[in-house]
């Protein structure tokens, strides 16, 4: 089993197999060009983003300056905004769904390292997949760690640092991360008439 097949199953892994610092290099040399171009440049865009991720849907607007790990392990949906200095280290899968909003500085960490300092010296690792289901909303500064999932409509508030999953239709926010209230009517700014 392949250093990269280790780390889509799960599996501890060595970070600096050549095959993982490999596909590092092609990531780094793409979101670096991404990040070089402006919002005239469109087509430019649109043909990193295809290039770099696993898959990208429309109307995808990411700030500069964007960083990411492998990039062919993101899956973004449609109508998504990812803010300025967005940091996604993506050994693990990552999966955005649609409607989704990222303010600036979100950093998700799909990887830690082992705990045993021995293992840590030789550069042992285990990623886990993080999803952020549709419609939700990640404020400045938010931190979202290996395994975590993020339930369709909820509200991670500014600063907040997610460790375990947070359900559908709720405002959480914290350090670590927790459920404050269920989103109700009662937030609309525009009500019916």
């Amino acid at each position: 089993m392949t250093e990269w097949e280790k780390m889509l199953a799960g599996l501890p892994q060595n970070d600096r197999a050549p095959e993982l610092e490999a596909r590092r290099l092609v990531a780094k040399r793409l979101f670096r060009a991404y990040n070089k171009t402006t919002e005239e440049d469109i087509e430019a865009r649109e043909e990193i983003k295809r290039q770099l991720f696993r898959r990208v849907g429309k109307n995808v607007f990411i700030e500069p300056d964007f960083i990411c790990e492998m990039g062919n392990n993101i899956t973004i949906g449609d109508d998504v905004f990812i803010n300025f200095g967005c940091i996604v280290f993506d050994m693990g899968e990552v999966t955005i769904g649609d409607n989704v909003m990222f303010g600036p500085r979100v950093g998700i960490y799909t990887t830690n390292h082992a705990f045993d300092p021995e293992e840590r010296v030789a550069n042992v690792v285990v990623s886990k997949p993080v999803h952020i289901g549709d419609r939700v909303w990640i404020a400045a500064d938010v931190k979202i760690l290996q395994g975590v999932s993020i339930g369709e409509g909820s509200i991670i508030g500014a600063g907040s640092v997610v460790t375990h999953d947070i359900p559908a239709g709720v405002i959480a926010a914290g350090v670590p991360c927790k459920v404050i209230r269920k989103i109700t009517a009662r937030d609309k700014w525009m009500k019916d008439d």
